[in-house]
């Protein structure tokens, strides 16, 4: 049985076209069983829609609190049977209890080498401290912004010259490399989040 996996999107659906790729081979481990979106209209929706997996969106907007709109979350998830899951440029910061509900099972990427440049503006941020290598992770969520245990990681250079979208562009590249692969490693049971810390088994 393949593990039942949703994917939470806000936007174009970049990382969600590398995943839903790995996924459609026979012998991949997951399954994507639900695009999530909290944007009307995102590009990401119509990515899912054309590969045939069922989407559901529900705007984050009119919700009284994060946890509100979270619990809406999480219902659309139960209500799948889902048991993994992957943001892929969800743009919402998640309330501790769906962290926490989700704890383990909850996987992000993020466009830097994690621990350094966590929030926004990740690519102005790297090329404003002038480091040589940026890159991006894929991490478990914990309550605590970007600074889950790491599950993988994959490095770019810093060129002379570059614009933040120019990296951008770079590191995105390596993004739909190591999603998948880190998708993989949780799916088959060989990183788990135990005690705070990725165990690799």
């Amino acid at each position: 049985m393949r593990v039942k996996t949703a994917v939470l999107i806000s936007g174009r659906g970049s990382n969600l076209k590398s995943l839903i790729a790995a996924c459609a081979k026979p012998d991949f481990p997951a399954e994507i069983a639900l695009v999530f979106c909290n944007v009307e209209g995102a590009g990401g929706v119509a990515v899912a829609q054309a590969a045939g997996i069922p989407t559901k969106v529900i705007s984050h907007r009119g919700f009284g609190s994060r946890e509100d709109f979270d619990r809406a979350i999480d219902a659309a998830l139960r209500e799948a049977n889902i048991q993994l899951v992957c943001e892929a440029g969800f743009m919402r910061i998640h309330s501790d209890w769906f962290a926490r509900e989700w704890e383990g099972r909850l996987l992000n990427i993020h466009p830097s080498l994690l621990p350094a440049f966590k929030g926004i503006r990740v690519h102005q941020q790297a090329l404003d401290a002038g480091v040589k290598i940026s890159g991006c992770t894929v991490h478990f969520i914990v309550p605590e912004l970007d600074s889950g245990p790491i599950i993988a990681q994959a490095a770019v250079p810093v060129l002379p010259g570059d614009t933040a979208e120019t990296l951008a562009a770079r590191v995105l590249e390596e993004e739909h490399k190591l999603y998948p692969n880190a998708l993989k490693l949780v799916a088959e049971g060989k990183v788990k989040l135990e005690m705070g810390q990725a165990v690799f088994i």
